[in-house]
């Protein structure tokens, strides 16, 4: 038995082996029948004649373009009667090379689920790396090859609008979440028809453009490059995605475009990545107004040098690169480097025997209208809440409540729960789009009064409907207020340099407070806000952030306890724009403040607290949680050992409920200057009322790991402070070890 288990080993080797090499022997067969204008094709991606995700683009010969084998790729072509259209012009074409449809699928498809950083907040692995596999479900259905997600940029700055689409400031966050994702996305392989090709955006530290500003500069060091910003790229990698795409901004003076440090030195040659590299919408050509190239010849040129293998809507490939192949100013071997990228993602997807596998129309309908997909989007949104303030516990609200007054802006509004960054397709409505008005009505049923007023706009200054407010907020047992910023005052090019709760709204709240009515306060968005007045005054915050299409059930699930809030900030919330950026892992500093009120001759504001106004990590629950019984399996380790902690969590009050427990760590003293703590590891556990768990972590070497002086990754012999806590700042235990030679 032992022999043929062996052949049969044997034999899955060879034949996988026999099938990778027959994929090569026809890539480099198809590569032998191309001309070099059909070549250049592949590395050209067009957007289609659906709504454009970047500056509208008009290309009067696409059509023809590829009927003759000059076109790769499209995106902004939904649905499968569409992609299917023109996939058959594709087949057209003299060598029948298959179109790739690529997409913005950022965080659902049809079914929306929150926007990113607000399922970072869910601190769940396991969901967010199943709302991936639905919007993969999904959008593969609907004739999707390729989305551009996850964004794994890490983000300090709030003001930068894209914070919405990211997991937030952390690194060892991000970079879980980054694996989850790409997991999510592409299942158990390439070719399987629920998956679609992810890919790890933007190559790279584009989450640290100067000012918050979207698409400008980044200066860093390397070391913070590596150790910050280039994690969760690598974890992307490592999860198996199959694509990256350039950030727009320039790297340290060198635009990412064309950065060979980024591309060649390190994501093709350290890391090996055997995936392809396309440009962010125009961002070849952009290299112009980087003032990095005097024309699209000359960017042309640096980025295909640089390794970017597609460029996305510049023309600068399509327009330059045959003449410069011809005046010998590049090498072909560059072009068919990039062609042979891209076709075997084509082979792999499966595209080569079967172009119109993806365009199903029946596999579409069932699809994106699977009931189950709602569900899990109501239970990911219901995670991804994070209460912020109950002092009072007028949360969870009684379902035997007479009369309730919801109002604000937010409370009927249906397309705006999906948030930034959504489909919007043509030939689906908007009714199964839950609001919060619905979802609350659902939850109350006939039992409970539901009055409404608007009471507010989110930007403009009247007051007219302050009145109306007042009056139904009086004539209500509990007031439920919905305020924040527009769904897409956050996303690309939404950079805001005040990120302040609108006036009105703040006054709206004011004047309702004054009633005396218990009041709870929900705040929608898609990024961190400042609401200072709001989060002194008000006893009780709930951060709803922008949960997508099952929003209002989520909402009321939270409200009346029919699920316990658990979600947790993956950002750190300024009190001032002038803290940004602002995040939890600083490093300490030669003078550093001992207290938020001692400002003399420390790193320190002489009129506001270095603190942030609600720290990483931070959420609260309906019940609470006691610490415990923490143990350590040894007080020193060597670099080929582990410590094994262990620690006790009861809950200890009146409703099960979900803790995340995080662990940090802190380098006391290393050859670079380490930050305060550093998350290395986090749980999320469900207890019932009463239940206690043992939770159990490792600390290994690669835990205690820095990138040094040289760029080298490795730990160095110290001693380390553990803490295990709620947050960042609720530390609730606490002991310390060394690494010895």
């Amino acid at each position: 038995m032992k022999k043929i288990a062996t052949t049969t080993l044997l034999l899955a080797f060879f034949f996988a082996f026999s099938q990778q090499k027959t994929i090569d022997q026809k890539i480099d067969a198809l590569l032998k029948q191309m001309t070099l204008e059909e070549k250049i094709g592949q590395l050209n991606q067009y957007s289609g004649d659906n709504a454009a995700t970047g500056p509208i683009t008009i290309h009067l010969n696409k059509i023809n373009e590829i009927k003759n084998g000059q076109l790769g790729s499209m995106l902004n072509i939904l649905g499968a009667k569409y992609t299917r259209q023109y996939q058959e012009l594709a087949m057209q074409s003299r060598l029948k090379i298959p179109l790739l449809f690529g997409q913005d699928v950022i965080h659902g498809y049809k079914t929306t689920f929150p926007i990113p950083l607000a399922e970072a907040a869910s601190w769940d692995l396991p969901e967010i790396e199943q709302s991936c596999r639905i919007a993969a479900i999904e959008a593969s259905a609907s004739g999707i090859h390729w989305t551009f997600a996850p964004m794994v940029d890490i983000v300090r700055d709030p003001r930068w609008g894209r914070v919405m689409e990211g997991a937030g400031e952390d690194t060892y966050l991000g970079s879980k979440i980054a694996y989850a994702r790409v997991k999510g996305f592409q299942g158990k392989k390439l070719g399987d028809l629920n998956s679609v090709m992810a890919c790890a955006k933007h190559f790279a530290g584009y989450g640290a453009a100067v000012g918050g500003r979207d698409y400008n500069s980044v200066d860093m060091s390397e070391r913070m490059l590596w150790e910050t910003y280039l994690p969760p790229f690598k974890a992307a990698i490592d999860a198996g995605a199959a694509t990256l795409m350039n950030s727009f901004n320039d790297l340290n003076g060198i635009p990412a475009s064309g950065n060979n440090y980024l591309i060649r030195d390190i994501l093709k040659g350290k890391w090996n990545f055997k995936g392809f590299v396309v440009s962010d919408w125009g961002s070849i050509g952009e290299m112009i107004n980087h003032g990095y190239v005097k024309d699209s010849k000359e960017a042309a040129i640096a980025a295909i040098i640089a390794g970017t293998d597609m460029d996305m809507e510049s023309n600068s490939y399509r327009n330059n690169l045959a003449q410069l192949v011809k005046e010998k100013k590049i090498n072909v071997s560059l072009i068919d480097e990039a062609v042979k990228r891209i076709l075997r993602k084509k082979f792999e997807l499966g595209l080569f025997d079967d172009p119109f596998r993806y365009c199903n129309s029946e596999r579409e309908k069932d699809a994106l209208n699977n009931p189950e997909h709602a569900k899990i989007a109501r239970k990911i949104a219901s995670k991804s809440i994070v209460l912020l303030k109950n002092e009072q516990h007028i949360l969870p609200l009684s379902k035997n409540i007479k009369t309730i007054a919801f109002i604000g802006p937010m409370v009927k509004l249906k397309r705006a729960n999906h948030g930034f960054w959504a489909i919007d397709l043509k030939d689906v409505d908007s009714t199964y789009i839950v609001s919060q008005w619905e979802g609350l009505e659902k939850k109350v049923g006939k039992n409970t009064q539901l009055l409404y007023a608007k009471g507010c706009g989110i930007e403009d200054e009247s007051k007219a409907d302050f009145q109306e407010a007042i009056d139904v907020a009086n004539q209500a047992d509990v007031v439920i207020l919905s305020i924040g910023e527009r769904w897409n005052m956050s996303g690309e090019a939404k950079s805001k340099s005040n990120i302040h709760l609108s006036e009105v709204q703040e006054n709206l709240i004011k004047e309702l407070q004054k009633t005396g009515k218990p009041i709870v306060i929900l705040i929608n968005a898609g990024r961190p806000l400042i609401f200072n007045w709001t989060a002194d005054t008000m006893p009780t915050i709930v951060y709803t952030w922008w949960l997508g299409s099952e929003a209002g059930n989520a909402i009321a699930d939270v409200l009346f306890g029919d699920y316990n809030p658990s979600g947790k900030l993956p950002m750190s919330f300024p009190r001032e724009e002038g803290q940004i950026p602002i995040y939890y892992n600083h490093f300490n500093t030669g003078r550093p403040a001992q207290n938020e009120t001692n400002t003399n001759y420390v790193s320190a504001y002489i009129d506001l607290p270095n603190s942030p106004k609600f720290p990483f990590g931070f959420g609260l629950s309906y019940t609470t949680f006691q610490y415990a019984d923490l143990k350590l399996s040894k007080q020193k380790m060597k670099n080929d050992e582990s410590i094994e902690v262990s620690l006790t969590i009861k809950n200890t009050g009146k409703f099960a409920g979900e803790e995340v427990v995080q662990l940090y760590l802190r380098d006391k003293v290393g050859s670079v200057v380490r930050p305060i703590l550093e998350l290395k590891d986090f749980k999320k556990i469900n207890l019932e009322v009463g239940e206690t768990k043992t939770i159990k972590f490792t600390i290994d070497n690669q835990k205690l790991s820095f990138y040094n002086s040289k760029l080298e990754f490795n730990s160095e012999p110290g001693d380390f402070d553990l803490m295990i806590g709620s947050s960042s700042t609720d530390i609730r235990l606490r002991d310390n070890f060394e690494l010895i030679n």
